[in-house]
């Protein structure tokens, strides 16, 4: 202890280290930490005790490690210990309903991390207080875990995942009753009773005694055959699936998706997708990409492209590591690949939900009760095909945590919600489901894919029809890499204070006039009479977006899972534009405006995005 307080001359850091050491029960953690004292390795340790997780409403997400900051047994522990005083608070009847558990393949050997046994122990921690759980016996994609929840009509739900993020990385996602992920005010009272729960309860550790008690349940064969006929219920063209000859292929890219994707081809009578066969199965090192995020492009389809160009195949479906997100290539004429963006594949989806919907509906007042959601950054395409046919278009903040909410809401008032998106490939195309699911989007896409094949029309030919029916809308969206939180605090209140006064907004940006500001961190809103934005704000969180005059609409936000600023634009025209390249040329010149006048101040402490 003398020689650590040597070294780091910091109180409260000695403070949480011993006690760390104290509580842990892990050897591999206890050792690494061990190690770095031995080394007298500051920064490791800074890194690893400076500031504790933060459970936001995206719940955790940091490296596997040692440390309040990193994602490991204790850590496990101490957040579930906190989240079941919640739930005992907030439900009197938790010991009868219970709780469901769901676990990715993600694993970090060197501090025996695992997201299975972050899941036992998850459960140890609510077994010992008596709540019933139930633990998914092997990986799941995350969807069944808000399926689940509603299914079986649960106090709450957890999905031990880091999705997208790198392999060192993993998280802890939490859903509510209603089978939406949480949002305020519960996350700040899980955190709270997370700080009052950091000793670990006499039990808490007690794996072994955990998985043989009475009080865990596997709901896995159920949930599995029950979700499958769930979604079978938006399979509306069963003879064209069964016939059709479309070749596609499918990666789940080193995640849990092959299987549950192959099946849910067979709950719509569609011929298996090829699979990618060096990453189908789950593997946690990701070995053949770099980032495993379909949402990054070409990069991460290599393999797909290549399958599919040796078994003839025209379309490629890709899911992230636990299948909540879709993305979708199509082989052009030229014999390239096109990689739809998220909001272009949201315009398809979005068309084929309706396109069956009104097949299957012939009561022509019934659309006046249907309602399509998309978050603050996504396309408003979905607002122009509701604007002509009928149906209600509703925008929520950014994340399906928000949709998730709203969504249930409208459909306990007796609306149906027919589709909701989001443009980081996240589509909930089912509300047994009140997240993004890429399971039943990939089946979903399929019939689509089938659909369009006996009409001898493309993706990208369907896309173009869409927009000639409601408009073109065309986005370009990316992001800058930035670790150091004061340099993303000084460029987004250089925005805020622009000619160097309080609230004071830039009105042009190069040659591109604003005409209104909305600000949800501060609350500002210069389209509402009284300057107060509608939608919920945060402080916890950076998001301003720019009007302009041309008709274009610019956010900058910073991302609530990853160190990155990201940057959201887009363009619109009316029905039937004939020069879509003038189109595209002004988005490229504004995003060009934005990136010199808004992000050039701090451009040498930011890092593009990676090619």
């Amino acid at each position: 202890q003398v020689r650590v307080k040597k070294y780091l001359g910091n109180c409260y850091l000695n403070t949480v280290m011993f006690e760390r050491l104290i509580y842990d029960s892990n050897p591999k953690t206890a050792a690494m930490i061990q190690e770095m004292v031995n080394q007298e390795d500051v920064e490791a340790l800074k890194k690893c005790f400076s500031s504790r997780m933060e459970f936001g409403t995206a719940g955790l997400r940091a490296a596997m490690g040692p440390g309040i900051s990193r994602m490991n047994d204790l850590t496990i522990i101490q957040t579930t210990q906190g989240f079941c005083q919640y739930l005992e608070v907030s439900f009197e009847n938790l010991k009868e309903r219970g709780v469901v558990i769901g676990y990715d393949a993600r694993a970090h050997p060197p501090s025996g991390g695992s997201s299975k046994r972050f899941a036992s122990l998850a459960a140890a921690v609510f077994i010992s207080r008596g709540v019933p759980v139930h633990l998914f016996s092997d990986i799941t994609p995350t969807p069944f875990v808000p399926f689940t929840v509603s299914h079986l009509g649960l106090c709450a739900g957890i999905m031990v995942t880091a999705s997208h993020n790198p392999k060192q990385d993993n998280g802890y996602k939490v859903y509510w009753e209603n089978g939406a992920q949480i949002i305020s005010p519960h996350d700040k009272g899980i955190s709270k009773a997370i700080e009052e729960n950091l000793e670990p309860w006499p039990k808490s550790w007690n794996i072994e005694e955990a998985l043989k008690s009475s009080l865990l349940k596997n709901p896995y064969k159920n949930i599995y055959t029950d979700y499958f006929k769930a979604i079978q219920k938006h399979c509306c063209h069963r003879e064209i699936n069964r016939s059709s000859e479309v070749k596609i292929v499918h990666t789940s890219v080193h995640g849990v998706g092959h299987i549950f994707v192959q099946e849910a081809f067979k709950a719509f009578e569609l011929h298996p997708p090829y699979a990618v066969e060096e990453q189908k199965n789950p593997d946690p090192e990701f070995p053949t990409v770099k980032y495993p995020n379909p949402e990054e492009g070409e990069g991460v389809l290599t393999l797909s492209f290549a399958l599919a160009e040796k078994e003839g195949a025209s379309v490629v479906l890709a899911n992230d590591p636990d299948a909540d997100r879709l993305a979708m290539a199509e082989k052009q004429e030229s014999g390239s690949w096109r990689v739809f963006t998220g909001n272009e594949l949201g315009a398809l989806l979005g068309w084929w939900m309706f396109h069956c919907w009104k097949q299957q509906n012939t009561d022509v007042c019934a659309v006046k009760n249907l309602y399509m959601l998309s978050s603050t950054v996504s396309s408003k395409i979905l607002r122009a095909i509701a604007v002509k046919e009928g149906f209600h278009f509703e925008e929520t903040l950014t994340g399906f945590k928000w949709m998730g909410n709203r969504a249930r809401d409208l459909l306990d008032q007796g609306k149906t919600v027919l589709f909701a998106f989001e443009e980081a490939i996240g589509y909930m195309c089912s509300p047994s489901v009140l997240d993004k699911d890429g399971v039943s989007a990939a089946a979903i896409a399929g019939e689509m894919i089938s659909y369009l094949s006996t009409k001898s029309t493309t993706l990208s030919q369907q896309l173009t029809t869409v927009f000639n029916d409601y408009g073109y809308h065309i986005s370009k969206n990316s992001y800058f890499i930035c670790h150091d939180q004061d340099v993303i605090h000084s460029l987004f209140e250089r925005l805020r204070n622009y000619s160097g006064q309080k609230d004071s907004y830039p009105s042009e940006c190069g040659c591109f006039s604003i005409t209104a500001v909305r600000d949800l961190t501060t609350g500002y809103d210069s389209n509402q009479p009284d300057n107060k934005a509608v939608l919920p704000t945060s402080r916890s969180s950076q998001m301003i977006t720019f009007t302009f005059s041309n008709g274009g609409v610019a956010t900058m936000r910073t991302s609530g899972t990853e160190p990155k600023i990201k940057y959201y634009t887009e363009l619109c025209a009316a029905p039937g534009l004939s020069d879509v390249t003038s189109l595209n040329k002004e988005l490229d010149e504004l995003v060009e405006a934005i990136i010199e006048h808004f992000f050039q101040p701090q451009k040498n402490k930011l890092q593009p995005k990676p090619e």
